[in-house]
């Protein structure tokens, strides 16, 4: 293996270059966990980073966080009543309801996931 460099100054910097990843749009909780690294885990991020695995995690990060909420709403809205005859019923006793259970949710897929410390990483 040889390394390339490149002359800047009075300094020779090698040539690196990430490896090339697949532009996939990023969700609402990927963007989350990317900003959450960069700023609180600024070691860790550029470890993922610079390994060519952040994308993937922050893809990862993002389908598991988008399942969960899906789940905890179904399970939420079965427990506390929220059904379609209530929707029928009274529309924004129904939106009320749905709004707090979406935002409980998501509070919990937050703390658990987006801005959790994982096992996996710890040693970083």
């Amino acid at each position: 293996m040889t390394i390339q460099y490149h002359k800047s100054g009075d300094y020779y910097l090698p040539n690196l270059v990430l490896e090339d990843t697949e532009a996939k749009p990023i969700g609402k909780y990927g963007r989350m966990r990317k900003r959450y690294l960069k700023e609180h885990r600024p070691v860790l991020y550029t470890n993922l980073l610079l390994s060519g695995e952040l994308f993937q995690h922050l893809e990862e990060i993002d389908k598991t966080c988008e399942e969960h909420m899906e789940l905890l709403t179904r399970q939420m809205a079965i427990r506390e009543g929220v059904t379609e005859q209530l929707k029928a019923a009274n529309q924004i006793e129904w939106v009320r309801r749905m709004n707090s259970i979406q935002n409980r949710a998501e509070e919990i897929v937050l703390h658990e996931l987006v801005y959790a410390e994982e096992a996996q990483y710890a040693n970083t």
